[in-house]
């Protein structure tokens, strides 16, 4: 998708490419990092068969599109997409809407309804979360995927289908069949090919195409003209460790659109969400950040937490937990800002290395 027509002129080189892929296999789908590579090579290998699959991956990840792209790719394109949200649904509605159910089945059941797998017949069917289905309507599920045959509620009568299963979580279901939340038979069943989606943070260098792709959208949407993106801006989104992922990248840059009044795209970012470090911090370095020194903020946060954990970075007690950060994360921030433990005789604490510790050597 070429950026040349839209109302959004990007100025850096890297936002002048095509958002989406060229290789024309994933239209919908924007990055080429390769850990979406690796994800969607997946996709394409199991796309065309019939298989069951299994999505996994944070929220905002883009499991619902990773659906979509396998049932486009597949032979059964033509078929409907039917999709259900398994944790939107109450317990006692998901097993009508799944399965459907007769007139008079139940309290409120005034006219027959024809459920989800029946919809998706010659299809695929995605549910989602479907980690957050009760354990008493497992069995009725592993039963249909085994079978391929179910009963409406409130009818005797079997009805067979030919639907493909496509199914997606973010939750651990090894974890949940281990404290028995989740029926192992049903995970070997759903797990017949699970693709991994990658989070946000671990495709930053994916952010700069995304963020033109969805600028490119929302500025098209609402007649606006955005015609330059500040390096601080895209700094603050590449930075960004993303935890909703897409779905917050998409959330902040049509927020963005919507403040940007004379063709520059605002940084949607509070202060203190540019570069999370950890709760007990945020009113600090949000004062810190409305004074514009950005950069002086995250040294002085970080040498205050090495200080206060005498210099050691790893460990529970050590500066990156203090900030919630993984080590190797913290460690990448210190040499990015140039930090590096004092020699013995500048250090105004008196603080001397730790033994058996990690500890911050600049190296």
């Amino acid at each position: 998708m070429s950026l040349s027509s839209a109302p959004f002129v990007g100025t850096y080189p890297e936002l002048h490419n095509s958002c989406t892929r060229a290789d024309g296999r994933f239209e919908q789908i924007v990055g080429n990092s390769s850990a979406l590579e690796m994800a969607l090579a997946e996709v394409e290998r199991v796309a065309p068969t019939d298989s069951t699959v299994l999505i996994l991956g944070e929220t905002g990840t883009g499991k619902e599109l990773i659906a979509r792209t396998i049932h486009n790719a597949s032979r059964r394109r033509e078929s409907p997409f039917v999709k259900l949200n398994c944790a939107a649904i109450p317990f006692d509605l998901l097993e009508s809407e799944l399965f459907g159910h007769e007139k008079g089945a139940f309290t409120g059941a005034t006219s027959q309804k024809i459920g989800r797998f029946e919809m998706a017949d010659t299809g695929t069917l995605f549910l989602d979360e479907i980690g957050d289905i009760p354990l008493a309507l497992q069995p009725k599920l592993l039963r249909v995927l085994q079978e391929r045959e179910f009963e409406r509620l409130g009818s005797g009568r079997t009805h067979r289908i030919n639907v493909r299963l496509v199914a997606a979580t973010h939750r651990d279901l090894p974890k949940m069949v281990k404290g028995n939340e989740f029926r192992s038979d049903l995970y070997y069943r759903l797990n017949v090919f699970p693709v991994v989606l990658p989070p946000l943070r671990e495709r930053h260098g994916d952010v700069p195409q995304l963020v033109a792709h969805f600028v490119e959208i929302y500025a098209r949407g609402m007649g606006k003209r955005i015609s330059h993106i500040p390096k601080e801006t895209l700094d603050a989104f590449t930075s960004y460790s993303w935890p909703g992922n897409v779905r917050e990248l998409q959330n902040l840059v049509e927020r963005a659109v919507i403040w940007s009044d004379d063709g520059v795209l605002p940084n949607p970012l509070p202060a203190v969400l540019a570069n999370p470090l950890s709760a007990s911090h945020k009113n600090r370095m949000t004062a810190t950040h409305a004074t514009g020194r950005f950069i002086d903020s995250q040294r002085a946060l970080i040498l205050e937490a090495l200080q206060a954990a005498n210099w050691v970075i790893g460990g529970p007690s050590g500066a990156a937990a203090h900030l919630g950060l993984k080590r190797t994360t913290f460690v990448a921030k210190m040499k990015k800002l140039g930090i590096s433990r004092p020699a013995p005789q500048e250090d105004m604490n008196g603080l001397s290395e730790s033994r058996g510790s990690e500890v911050a050597t600049g190296s």
